[in-house]
This record gives C-alpha cells, structure tokens and sequence, in this order.
C-alpha cells in the first residue's frame, strides 16, 4: 500500500509556548498526537470513534517547526503513522491508530 501525506506547522506563537516550557518552548506530545489524529482522519475522510494504539515520540518538536506526516491504512482499519520533521529529516514520532466505523 501506499503512504500518503501532508505537511503539519505548529506556529511559532502557539499557545502551547507559553508554558510548555518557558525559555525552552516545545510542543506537548498529546497536543502533536491530537493534531495527526484530526488531520488523518480528515484526510482520509474517516469517520468513526479513534483510538491510538501506540505512540513513539523520538524528538523534540517546537512551535515554528513543521512536520511531514505521513500515514498508510494497514488490515482493519489500523493505521500507520509517521511524523517528520521537515528540513532535518528526522523522525519526531511514529505509530498506529485504530479507526473504528462510524457512530449510528
């Protein structure tokens, strides 16, 4: 199967700055975790209830940066996900939903 992506920017000025930590910004990983989780299931146009299965942070992300996420559907509605940070190729975090079938 193949991969697809998108790229994700965290402004400079987030919110999340301000506390997270102070003279030493960084971008929560739930809060990264919630923007790929919004953005797959947009892109992909899933709906339906989402579930992280698993979540690997491997570096620091910081307001101003963007990512390169990319994602592929796996069997039964998991999916795989990556996050690259763009212009350092490196991999900030990685792992897998699980999308299940939409409320009725």
């Amino acid at each position: 199967m193949m991969w697809e992506s998108v790229a994700l920017c965290f402004a400079s000025n987030h919110p999340s700055a301000e506390g997270h930590f102070p003279s030493n910004p960084i971008i929560p990983g739930a809060l990264l975790l919630d923007e790929v989780v919004k953005l797959i299931a947009e892109m992909a146009n899933r709906g339906g209830e989402i579930k992280i299965r698993s979540a690997k942070f491997h570096c620091l992300v910081r307001p101003g940066e963007s990512l390169h996420v990319r994602w592929q559907p796996l069997a039964a509605g998991t999916i795989k996900f990556e996050c690259w940070l763009i212009g350092q190729d490196a991999l900030a975090a990685a792992g897998t939903l699980e999308i299940g079938s939409a409320p009725s």
